[in-house]
């Protein structure tokens, strides 16, 4: 838990240095990734076989219902 706060701590303090044009940077080219058919797809048949190991669909990703 201490890892994952001083993680979230360091990540906070560079991303307030880099300021919101870097931020804003960041966003686009995560969502352009994300949204690339290529990654879709293999995120769908990642999350099928995760699916077929658990037994049941999987209780997250982009499609999830929450």
């Amino acid at each position: 838990m201490n890892k994952f706060l001083l993680g979230a701590a360091v990540g906070y303090v560079l991303g307030a240095r880099a300021g919101r044009t870097r931020y804003e940077q960041i966003v686009r080219t995560y969502r352009k990734v994300a949204d690339h058919p290529a990654v879709q797809g293999a995120a769908g048949v990642a999350r099928a076989k995760l699916g077929e190991k658990m037994g049941e669909r999987v209780p997250f990703g982009r499609s999830a219902q929450h």
